[in-house]
């Protein structure tokens, strides 16, 4: 019971945690749908919205020099694989970008983390303008588990109670949070649901990943 509970709430980053097995599956899913949809042997250029050199590891896309992969975010993200690199900008306005510059744009669990509804409007926007074709990934906001957190319905518990729980405790994933992080991600986190997400990518296919018969994640793409 100890290891199963570990592996439920232990960070996705650990990679016996049930969140990595969960990212492994979906990794599996969309590169089912991308090599259905792309020639790996052509140029492939894929802007990943918020996205990290790790997650890419093991990825099978990696090993196609043809395939080049820009991962934007605030910071400017390193990267040792050669097709790889790291490009610095903001989801919500990618003026640098031109429309369809990219073959693809991928994002996996950002848009919830931009604090306003007008700002996940204006980051699915801008995913429309500039790729031809997206796959965006975002948790479940009904789901009983609050995903960052790992704490039964967190995105319903009062601020205060759950920076208490999150600082004071070991409650969420057995450790205490830092204080200034554990207030950025309550100020950040607006976790959205189907309807949502079918509103800010009307024209997406809808990919729900499945926990106990529950939506855990949704995914809205237009890959065929």
């Amino acid at each position: 019971m100890t290891s199963f509970l570990s592996k439920i709430f232990a960070s996705s980053d650990d990679p016996d945690s049930l969140g990595a097995s969960f990212r492994k599956k979906r990794l599996a899913y969309f590169e089912s749908l991308f090599f259905k949809n792309f020639d790996p042997g052509k140029p492939v250029r894929i802007l990943d919205v918020g996205g990290t050199a790790y997650f890419w590891e093991s990825s099978k896309l990696i090993e196609y020099p043809t395939i080049e992969i820009t991962l934007l975010n605030l910071h400017l993200e390193k990267s040792e694989l050669p097709n790889i690199k790291g490009a610095k900008g903001d989801a919500t306005a990618m003026p640098e970008f031109g429309k369809g510059e990219f073959d693809l744009v991928f994002s996996n669990s950002v848009i919830e983390h931009l604090y306003t509804w007008e700002n996940q409007q204006k980051m699915a926007q801008e995913i429309q303008r500039v790729g031809k074709k997206y796959y965006v990934q975002t948790p479940n906001r009904y789901f009983p588990i609050e995903a960052h957190y790992a704490l039964p319905f967190a995105q319903y518990w009062p601020k205060n109670l759950l920076l208490q729980t999150l600082t004071k405790t070991p409650l969420s994933r057995f450790q205490k949070w830092d204080l200034k992080a554990a207030k950025q991600y309550i100020d950040e986190i607006r976790l959205l649901d189907e309807k949502e997400m079918k509103e800010l990518f009307p024209q997406g296919k809808v990919y729900q990943e499945k926990f106990g018969g529950m939506t855990k994640s949704i995914t809205l793409h237009n890959l065929d």
